[in-house]
């Protein structure tokens, strides 16, 4: 494991030979120093991808993770503020954002949240944390699941928004769930025929998920938004679809066999009160089932948490997080 990106400011920060570039690089740094400024950017190498994260702070590591169709610029509302206490780490997951894109493999096990997971405690062990705290939405919520379940040892604290177990909604789906969610039906179709259909017109897609999700107007900032556009490309499209196919196949098949076991420290689940997941489930009860000490409540937004209601969240979190 190395890092592949010298430490220092994101405007100074410099590709080793052979990293990942993104075209428009200019235009990754110019968004993200306006987003998050004074993190620095590093590039870190795991066991099957290589991730790219931004840190900041000095203080207890602390580990967010986005979710889906948005990268870790979908914190800057609160990271900043919670750099004042802790270490931040921000990662894009791997098929998102400026993180490389693995072929997905038999399975789609490349993109399995195990494979997914196991990225994110090799960035922090990079980074010196064996042990941190981590908070996870959409997606980047069911990366930490998997997390929580196969290294138990590495998060003292954990906080997941807006999602219900993955199995669970699985297991629950009925027509008004599949109509609102479509995406998790229409993304695991075989290739390339969501990728084909939705690479026609990415800019329309994005915006109509976005939107969808979204109950709080004004509340995406366009710079963040530029910066999701950027990142999605033909490339993260297919990632994005080989996620939820793992999702629908090989990730089902880790969680029947791990159904017996808990997450065994503190969680902390938030949602949005306006959003599909408060009004499909009862969600703390779904977590209840699934780990030993559980709490939370619903915020008044859509499925955006740190975007929509950031004041809300940044209270929640500073009253769990150690």
């Amino acid at each position: 494991m190395s890092i592949a990106l010298t430490t220092g400011a994101l405007g100074s920060a410099i590709l080793a030979p052979g990293a990942f570039a993104q075209e428009n690089n200019a235009v990754t740094t110019n968004a993200l120093q306006k987003l998050l400024p004074g993190f620095q950017q590093k590039r870190l190498k795991t066991s099957g991808a290589e991730i790219n994260a931004l840190v900041k702070g000095e203080g207890p590591p602390l580990l967010l993770l986005h979710g889906h169709p948005q990268t870790l610029a979908c914190w800057h509302r609160v990271a900043p503020k919670l750099a004042e206490r802790f270490t931040v780490v921000l990662t894009d997951l791997r098929g998102y954002g400026d993180s490389s894109k693995p072929d997905g493999g038999t399975d789609h096990i490349a993109y399995s949240k195990r494979e997914m997971a196991r990225d994110q405690v090799e960035v922090m062990r990079a980074l010196g944390f064996d042990r941190f705290q981590a908070v996870g939405h959409d997606r980047g919520g069911r990366v930490l699941h998997r997390l929580l379940l196969d290294h138990p040892d590495a998060v003292s604290r954990a906080v997941l928004l807006d999602i219900a177990p993955t199995a669970t909604m699985y297991a629950k789906a009925n027509k008004e769930f599949a109509t609102r969610y479509m995406w998790w039906f229409f993304l695991i179709q075989p290739a390339p025929l969501p990728e084909t259909l939705i690479g026609n017109n990415l800019e329309f897609y994005l915006q109509t998920h976005i939107n969808k999700q979204n109950k709080t107007p004004g509340a995406i900032d366009p710079v963040a938004l530029e910066e999701y556009r950027r990142c999605y490309t033909r490339e993260t499209l297919h990632a994005v679809c080989e996620d939820y196919r793992a999702a629908a196949g090989i990730d089902l098949i880790h969680d029947e066999a791990d159904s017996d076991k808990r997450i065994g420290c503190p969680l902390l689940v938030l949602w949005g009160g306006k959003g599909v997941v408060g009004s499909s489930y009862d969600v703390l009860d779904t977590w209840r089932a699934k780990a030993k000490d559980v709490r939370g409540g619903s915020l008044p937004c859509g499925h955006y948490l740190p975007e929509e209601a950031p004041e809300l969240l940044l209270e929640q979190l500073n009253a769990f997080l150690a």
